[in-house]
């Protein structure tokens, strides 16, 4: 439970002296699915190994499945040890039971994909040395290979940075429905479900994915310039009111430099961020999240103080780290405050990884930016628009998943999920679990499968 580099060489060279095998696979990914707890999460650790007869597979995945009632129910009738700790466990098993229907690798993915709601990039190894990766789809969830520069090793990867990082060089993304299986000869690739609409998750570029990654040739970095590029041309009115920009570091830090570049405002590095507090506000518990954001930025006051601040943010989710920023802005003297943010307003939770999965906990569920700007604190809240970030990324809106700004889900039983919460949401009704693991939504997983 902690970061990479924090495991000691000692440890490392123990386990690699252990495995002695060729192919290898891992997750650094915590479960948006089950219980949060500390050995919940550890149960759930990935990658998972499933056993049928003598057969092994062992998979890892990124994403998040939606319809698991109906699954479980199937799993546990055809495998007796079945035990769910995560949803990697039912990708595992389901591929398994593709293999025991006799349909081998490429009919137990074909099934898994036309079975599973939601999203999965799913890397795996058979018994028998066979290494292969496949997306849902939507290709919701990024995914791609890459191999050494001597050729002799290849490599699946959730992101380019870590394929740069061991000096490989990227061969392709997966496309939404590709099987790829990695051979002595090179990558396989075969298309088992034909593309249907793709769905790449818009998030990734905002917020999730490291900026030196690259979607589709263009590296994340840039793209997030040109939203802070975005914001400048479609609020001029609030960029002559400022004097001064300061980023929320650090994906804030890139949308800062579009609206330096369009605005001629100087960006003043005046938020920095405390290197050794590694913890994450996105994902703490409530409780946690406001000291978390207080000992983790730092604002050097005299910077700021008599001027009108314009704050560059990647997204305003429950508007807890930006609440935060601000209330130390105004203490340090700032005589007006406005909030940039690159991703527009999000209404609605994720159904696919992303842990935003309640619409009680999202600020601008119920609430205009007008509204939003009153709670957090600030002057005015500028959103880039949906359109403009479409722009941005060189997609078109069919081929991404713009749910959470939208309300439109890609997968079936993920808008209807949507639906029924978000109506009793507007009710009144207290939420108190993720939205696709309420009763009602659990025993409608089981209806649609």
């Amino acid at each position: 439970m902690d970061l990479v580099p924090k495991i000691k060489k000692a440890a490392g060279d123990e386990w690699f002296g252990k495995l002695q095998g060729s192919i290898g696979i891992g997750n650094v990914r915590y479960t948006t699915s089950g219980k949060c707890d500390e050995k919940s999460i550890l149960e759930g650790t990935q990658p998972v190994i499933g056993i049928m007869d003598k057969m092994k597979l062992a998979v890892s995945f990124n994403g998040n499945i939606i319809s698991t009632e109906a699954l479980k129910e199937e799993l546990k009738v055809n495998f007796k040890d079945f035990v769910y700790n995560c949803d990697s466990d039912i990708v595992c098993y389901k591929l398994l039971l593709g293999f025991k229907r006799g349909k081998g690798l490429v009919g137990a993915v074909r099934d898994v994909m036309n079975g599973l709601d939601g999203a999965f990039s799913v890397i795996g190894i058979l018994e028998d040395g066979t290494f292969f990766a496949f997306k849902d789809p939507h290709g919701i969830k990024p995914l791609c290979a890459g191999h050494s520069s001597d050729r002799q090793i290849l490599a699946f990867s959730s992101e380019t940075v870590s394929l740069d990082m061991n000096s490989f060089e990227l061969d392709f993304e997966l496309y939404p429905g590709e099987l790829v299986i990695a051979t002595e000869g090179g990558f396989v690739r075969q298309q088992v479900i034909e593309k249907s609409r793709q769905a790449f998750c818009a998030f990734e570029y905002a917020y999730f994915a490291r900026p030196d990654s690259r979607f589709s040739s263009k590296y994340v970095y840039e793209i997030r310039e040109a939203f802070g590029k975005n914001i400048v041309y479609e609020n001029w009115d609030v960029v002559k009111e400022c004097n001064v920009i300061i980023s929320v570091p650090e994906t804030g830090d890139d949308p800062a430099m579009g609206v330096h570049e369009a605005s001629n405002l100087r960006w003043e590095r005046a938020s920095r961020r405390h290197r050794y507090v590694t913890e994450r506000a996105f994902i703490s518990l409530v409780n946690e999240r406001f000291s978390t954001i207080d000992k983790k930025i730092n604002i050097l006051g005299s910077k700021v103080a008599g001027k009108n601040v314009i704050i560059c943010e990647d997204s305003i989710v429950r508007g807890d780290t930006t609440k935060v920023i601000i209330d130390k802005l105004r203490k340090s003297g700032a005589k007006k405050v406005f909030v940039f943010s690159t991703f527009p307003r999000i209404i609605g939770p994720c159904f696919y990884g992303i842990d935003m999965s309640t619409y009680g906990e999202l600020v601008g569920a119920r609430n205009s930016p007008e509204e939003i700007a009153k709670i957090i604190g600030a002057d005015g809240v500028c959103y880039q628009s949906i359109d403009k970030l479409v722009e941005a990324t060189e997609q078109t809106r069919d081929q991404l998943c713009l749910a959470c700004v939208t309300g439109k889900y890609p997968t079936p039983l993920a808008q209807e999920m949507a639906d029924l919460s978000k109506k009793k949401f507007l009710e009144g009704c207290e939420e108190t679990k993720r939205v696709y693991e309420t009763e009602e939504n659990l025993i409608r997983s089981k209806k649609t499968n």
